[in-house]
């Protein structure tokens, strides 16, 4: 593994490119956004609003994809408050079990911002049927609520005549992935690696049938190019710090307090619900990263945590999957623990693990190692 020689980012990353000095695209990508003519963005998105504003008469002219969350605070400040939209706000609930903070915050985005909020709570048979499929079979448990979050507000938006569809940041370009030129359209959101489609018929069987699906599947082209999706973090400075800090502003609960994440190395961040972190993590089985390199490798970039202090946090946190949320989703899903860790090691890389001499799953190459 080569990690960037200015944040953490490992080169396992799906779709990262390091330039020749040892730079990852996202680092670089940072960079280039210090030299963005902001203020001529905001004119566009005056523009793009102007364009749709009150398209409805007195209903929706917007519509936003949240979780409840910092970012979806800020989106729906700018749309509400700062462009003087008429949102409505859609999203997707997992069927976890919620933090109490999760509960409060999407209650707080609706009264906080004086918008309606529609939300889909996913079949729960079809859920647990395609969790496990997709868990034991791709390692991607959560598929299904990560498609659905992309695809319903898309579903919704064509629904409520609300061509303005606005999504939080463009994650291919700010984290790294195949984008090396930003964007403000939202087209390709479904390519992104994170709600990318499995074939139906691998997923289709005794248990699970096409119309049990039909949320996930995107509109065809000539139904999609009725909307008009749109990345936020094209036309503003997108920092997912300041949004946390400005989303506390008005009302969001992060979980200090109620829960400290083993893996995280920080409580602001898909705060919702317990047993969705199990997705987030398994990153670090297949690429040798998780939740703690992701946000320490932003710190660094904002300039909130030095090198040194991110591999650190990288080698205590990044392989410790919290058992809070382990015994969430074997609950959920029906899986003795043992049964879990069994799927999990299926997944571990021998690229790039090894087991040691307590039969542990270890890095070849760790960062700390490389310093």
């Amino acid at each position: 593994m080569r990690y960037c020689k200015k944040c953490v980012m490992p080169d396992t990353r799906p779709g990262i490119t390091f330039d020749s000095d040892g730079v990852c695209m996202p680092c670089k990508n940072h960079e280039r956004k210090q030299k963005v003519d902001y203020k001529a963005r905001f004119e566009e998105f005056k523009k793009l609003c102007d364009k749709y504003r009150g398209s409805n008469g007195d209903s929706w002219d917007c519509a936003i994809a949240v979780s409840g969350g910092k970012d979806s605070h800020f989106q729906t400040y700018m749309m509400k408050e700062v462009m003087g939209m008429n949102p409505i706000l859609f999203s997707v609930e997992d069927n976890f079990s919620m933090t109490e903070a999760g509960k409060h915050n999407l209650r707080n985005i609706s009264e906080e911002f004086g918008c309606h909020l529609i939300t889909l709570k996913p079949d729960l048979r079809t859920q647990k049927a395609l969790m496990r499929k997709t868990f034991e079979q791709y390692g991607k448990p959560t598929w299904f609520i990560d498609r659905l979050i992309y695809t319903y507000p898309i579903h919704m938006a064509l629904k409520f005549n609300t061509p303005l569809l606005v999504y939080g940041e463009n994650v291919s370009y700010e984290y790294g992935g195949g984008d090396s030129e930003e964007t403000y359209s939202a087209r390709e959101i479904l390519s992104n690696g994170v709600a990318s489609d499995i074939p139906l018929n691998e997923l289709i069987d005794e248990r699970i049938s096409k119309k049990d699906l039909e949320l996930t599947i995107a509109p065809p082209p000539q139904t999609f190019s009725k909307i008009d999706p749109i990345y936020l973090s094209y036309f503003v400075p997108w920092n997912s710090y300041s949004n946390y800090i400005f989303a506390k502003s008005r009302g969001f609960h992060d979980l200090i307090g109620e829960w400290d994440r083993t893996m995280s190395i920080e409580s602001f961040d898909q705060v919702d619900s317990v047993a969705y972190l199990v997705h987030a993590w398994m990153k670090y089985p297949k690429f040798g990263h998780a939740c703690a390199t992701d946000y320490a490798a932003r710190f660094v970039r904002y300039g909130l945590m030095s090198r040194d202090e991110a591999i650190a946090a990288v080698k205590e946190r990044d392989h410790a999957l919290d058992s809070k949320a382990v015994a969430d989703f074997c609950n959920f899903a029906g899986y003795r623990e043992s049964e879990f860790w069994a799927i999990i090691d299926r997944f571990y890389n021998r690229d790039i693990f090894t087991k040691d001499s307590f039969n542990r799953w270890v890095l070849k190459d760790p960062i700390w190692a490389q310093k």
